[in-house]
């Protein structure tokens, strides 16, 4: 004999459907469809399998707790929270865990649609299942992206950040050499086409970005550093004493590598490491570390981040190699070997657009393309958001493993992060060493460690 189900059961029939009319039902889905959005894993506890259920319950208190713990960090010590986030050996199976709680999501939600007797709801069969589909698809994609970006950006960092150890003030800054090369098929070598450093404020993130012209001659190295043994009175090899500073990566390279045997196993070379030496006695800053963009590898990152805007000056050519004349026509010029131009006005680039907008050297000069570059890296920057990084994470990461090589040791990835969040609500700095203020071929290099002091002290 059956169980006679007491009226005020009937009016909440979770567990005992079978004389519940088709509106209850209705009611009862709606419910089983929230429970399973909000709590998952609490709809079988009340109405289903509780075995189940209490597994389900169990991984989202889990990540709810995870949640409240990463605020508690963001809060209190970002640096704490983006170690665990870089740390393989904790975000690896962190992310892990995630994707299997995304899968046991959709288990959930299929045993929901079980739990909710499609075929006794009459008309309103449709919006449940709409519904539940919606919530538990949004349920599950995010948390499994949250775990399958944790897994990414891991493995993207152990990646580019190699050494150990981490990074050692000085005067209170960390002071990075940021190189910008291009070795593609059409060049001979790699020779710097940007050179900067980028002086970071240890507790602030003021950060200034001291940018070098690439022509910068009569060039001297740090004393005591192995280069400064080969030319102690300035760098001159093979150019009759007026040598560039951007020729130092190549000569060192390809004449005096003996000079570093070791740095290859600290994640240099020895170019970067003469380069190093030289910046240094320019500027009188204690040069941490260097990051070495292939500006090859840089079209990929713009594609990755959907393009960029740049309000274009002056119209340049893409492609030629031959110099350029002038021209009583649309464009300021003639260059008979260009493949097409970029106008002047607002313009939408891709990465190859971008690429030639910034390295172009027809119909325009070296000093306008440090500019053109400096703008190009302001405008990336700006565009790399958090929305950007969530939509984007995974394209963004591919093409920046092929873009940054660096020997910035691992322990100190979590500070820098936390130091460029507070760089970029302050904005960057920026101290031009170009003409007229400082003459490449006859530089005053007392008054370019003047400017350099005088700004460090503004922005500290």
């Amino acid at each position: 004999m059956s169980r006679r189900i007491p009226d005020g059961e009937i009016n909440t029939p979770f567990r005992d459907v079978n004389r519940a009319t088709s509106k209850q039902m209705a009611k009862r889905a709606w419910w089983i469809i929230a429970l399973n959005f909000v709590v998952p894993g609490s709809a079988q506890v009340v109405a289903g399998n509780r075995r189940l259920g209490r597994i389900g319950i169990f991984f989202t208190f889990g990540f709810w707790g995870f949640l409240l713990i990463s605020l508690l960090l963001a809060l209190v010590s970002k640096i704490a929270l983006f170690s665990i986030f870089t740390t393989p050996q904790i975000a690896i199976p962190l992310g892990i865990l995630f994707i299997g709680y995304a899968f046991l999501i959709a288990v959930l939600a299929l045993d929901s649609l079980r739990l909710i007797r499609l075929n006794t709801l009459g008309a309103t069969r449709p919006i449940v299942l709409v519904a539940l589909s919606i919530t538990a698809l949004f349920s599950s994609f995010l948390i499994g992206t949250i775990g399958s970006t944790t897994i990414t950006a891991s493995s993207f960092l152990s990646n580019i950040f190699t050494n150990s150890g981490s990074m050692e003030q000085h005067n209170g800054r960390y002071n990075i050499l940021l190189l910008g090369g291009d070795s593609g098929s059409d060049r001979f070598g790699l020779r710097p086409d940007s050179i900067a450093v980028m002086s970071i404020s240890a507790t602030t993130g003021e950060t200034l970005n001291i940018a070098l012209p690439r022509n910068l001659t009569h060039i001297q190295f740090t004393k005591g550093t192995p280069i400064h043994k080969v030319f102690p009175y300035g760098f001159n090899h093979d150019c009759g004493g007026d040598c560039m500073i951007n020729a130092i990566y190549k000569a060192t390279i390809d004449h005096y590598s003996y000079l570093y045997p070791d740095a290859h196993k600290h994640g240099s070379t020895s170019g970067i490491e003469a380069t190093k030496s030289a910046v240094q006695w320019v500027t009188g800053l204690k040069i941490n570390a260097y990051v070495l963009i292939n500006m090859r590898s840089f079209t990929g990152l713009v594609d990755a981040l959907g393009g960029i805007d740049v309000n274009v000056k002056k119209a340049l050519p893409i492609g030629g190699q031959q110099d350029c004349y002038p021209a009583d026509n649309s464009h300021e010029s003639i260059c008979p070997d260009a493949m097409s131009w970029i106008e002047k006005g607002k313009q939408h680039m891709d990465g190859r657009t971008a690429l030639w907008y910034a390295r172009s050297r027809h119909n325009t000069n070296d000093y306008d393309r440090m500019k053109r570059q400096r703008e190009v890296e302001a405008i990336v920057l700006k565009k790399i958001d958090l929305p950007t990084l969530a939509l984007r994470f995974g394209a963004i990461a591919g093409a920046s493993a092929k873009l940054i090589r660096t020997d910035i040791p691992n322990g100190s990835v979590g500070e820098l992060i936390n130091l460029a969040l507070k760089a970029k609500s302050k904005g960057i700095r920026s101290l031009q060493l170009t003409y007229p203020t400082i003459q490449a071929d006859n530089p005053d290099f007392g008054l370019i460690r003047k400017l350099i002091g005088f700004k460090l002290k503004k922005y500290k």
